[in-house]
């Protein structure tokens, strides 16, 4: 076939591309009923509800946020389309208003050829680098030749208009490309991986090191493709989590590290578990969760520490967060997972971890603890409230702390404030609450997000009126503020939590 009708159809399929007892505490007054150990009739058990996918892509492995960021292999993943001659007619039939005459002519030319000599044509259409979709120009290895050229058509954001350019190097290629991902308003760092991403994938092509995928795997139609804006395979969000290090180094053999993914929110976790001194597995331990986990992991050192010097029992430490791929400070991911996507966060955590998590530990379920924190405290309330929907029950204690419920007005998303504000109508489907719950908050956070509010409750009004509902309906609930801003008293209060939660028997 001619070169001149390999470029024509390349140019036609690119396009240019995104628990606690109650005190008197610093003057600030708290209601309480004090929460403890229970000894359950008969240990809950749970059934693992995750899909075969979910199943296949669990990995528990060693701790590894301590590596340094490395220049890692990174596996390329190319989708190869095969065109018949009466394939390639009917595209250019169909995308004919978009070349010239003379082009269709050729192409037709072509064709003929082709279906004479019994040829058909092979290109590389989609791609991934480590699962993350590429959106990227395939330059295949025919493109270095000297006389050979490439033609792209590409879109201008601003005026809507088309174009087409050509190219005759890579690097007249990169240099372009570039600067047009600079127009769409790239970060700095983003167009360098974009770049990295062309560059690796050329290279793959070149030395044949990729992976084949069978025709029909990338289905662009799927929303899952596009639901990470800012999926990067060369991100490496380690030096974003909050942690002593030493601290760390000093207990990280007894520390597992897994990878969990879920498929309703198209998201790889990653869960940090600190086993106890002198675990025992034949023994039976409550699992302390805390959400949050690129800030909470670092309150593993302290609280286990508390273990060790025998204030508190021996639980199990969890914190969830994100594959080091994602930084779990972003406001995207918190607002998503914690707030929109919060009834999918739910089943994940009900069905899928808490139940593999007691596949590989002894779980004393009906003694572990649920916390959340701000968009955190949403999604605990909104845990508590919506319990008695699943039949897995894998928490008896719950810590909701300062919750941002001012968030659930985002006009740009339904959230249901209002159900919300009526605890989900758990009180209309149940008479009491079997569940042990902390409210907790700073004393001074208010002012911390006041333009935030918008006519709406403030952090601690919503927090107040919370545990009034709670309290008027005899559930078993503690009320305390702390002298503090938003956030400073966290690491206080789990600690707290623990030694009163969990006294040594």
């Amino acid at each position: 076939m001619k070169k001149a009708f390999l470029i024509l159809l390349s140019s036609l399929m690119l396009l240019s591309f995104g628990a606690c007892s109650s005190n008197t505490e610093s003057g600030v007054s708290s209601d309480s009923t004090s929460t403890g150990i229970v000894q359950a009739a008969e240990p809950i058990r749970l059934v693992n509800k995750m899909t075969k996918t979910e199943r296949s892509r669990v990995n528990k492995h060693a701790l590894t946020l301590l590596d340094e960021p490395e220049e890692a292999e990174h596996k390329v993943s190319i989708e190869f389309i095969t065109q018949t001659p009466d394939d390639l007619r009917a595209y250019f039939e169909n995308h004919r208003d978009e070349i010239t005459a003379e082009e269709y002519e050729q192409a037709i030319k072509n064709i003929n050829d082709m279906a004479e000599s019994g040829e058909s044509y092979t290109f590389a259409a989609y791609g991934l680098i480590d699962g993350c979709f590429y959106s990227g120009i395939f330059w295949t290895p025919e493109l270095d030749d000297p006389d050979n050229y490439t033609t792209i058509t590409a879109y201008d954001s601003e005026t809507g208009e088309t174009e087409k350019l050509t190219f005759y190097t890579f690097e007249e290629y990169l240099d372009w490309a570039a600067e047009d991902y600079k127009k769409s308003g790239c970060s700095e760092n983003m167009i360098k991986s974009k770049i990295r991403q062309i560059q690796l994938v050329r290279d793959a092509l070149k030395s044949g090191d990729y992976e084949t995928l069978p025709e029909g795997s990338i289905d662009l139609t799927d929303p899952s493709l596009y639901s990470d804006p800012f999926a990067d395979p060369f991100a490496d969000y380690r030096n974003v989590w909050e942690y002593d290090r030493e601290a760390v180094e000093a207990i990280k053999d007894s520390i597992d590290e897994i990878s969990v993914y879920d498929e309703e929110l198209n998201t790889e976790f990653l869960v940090h578990l600190t086993l106890p001194p002198n675990y025992d597995k034949d023994k039976t331990y409550p699992v302390f969760l805390l959400t949050d986990g690129v800030w909470r992991f670092g309150n593993h050192t302290e609280l286990r520490k508390v273990m060790e010097d025998g204030e508190a029992a021996d639980v199990i430490l969890v914190s969830l967060g994100y594959n080091y791929k994602i930084d779990g400070t972003n406001a995207y991911y918190r607002f998503t997972h914690l707030l929109q996507e919060r009834d999918k966060l739910l089943d994940f955590i009900t069905d899928n971890l808490m139940p593999y998590l007691g596949e590989n530990y002894n779980i004393d379920y009906a003694n572990s603890s649920l916390y959340g924190h701000s968009n955190g405290g949403v999604f605990a309330h909104n845990a508590l409230c919506k319990s008695d929907f699943y039949g897995n029950q894998p928490f008896g204690n719950y810590i909701i702390g300062s919750p941002a419920f001012w968030g659930l007005y985002d006009e740009d998303f339904d959230l249901d404030p209002e159900g919300c504000k009526n605890d989900y109508g758990y009180f209309d489907r149940n008479d009491t609450l079997d569940k042990r719950v902390f409210l907790c908050g700073g004393s001074l956070e208010d002012p911390d997000y006041a333009d935030s509010y918008k006519g709406h409750d403030t952090t601690l009004e919503g927090l107040a009126k919370l545990n009034d509902r709670l309290s008027a309906h005899n559930a078993n609930v503690t009320y305390k503020l702390y002298e503090s801003h938003h956030y400073q008293f966290i690491p206080e209060m789990l600690t707290e939590f623990l030694k009163e939660t969990y006294p040594r028997q």
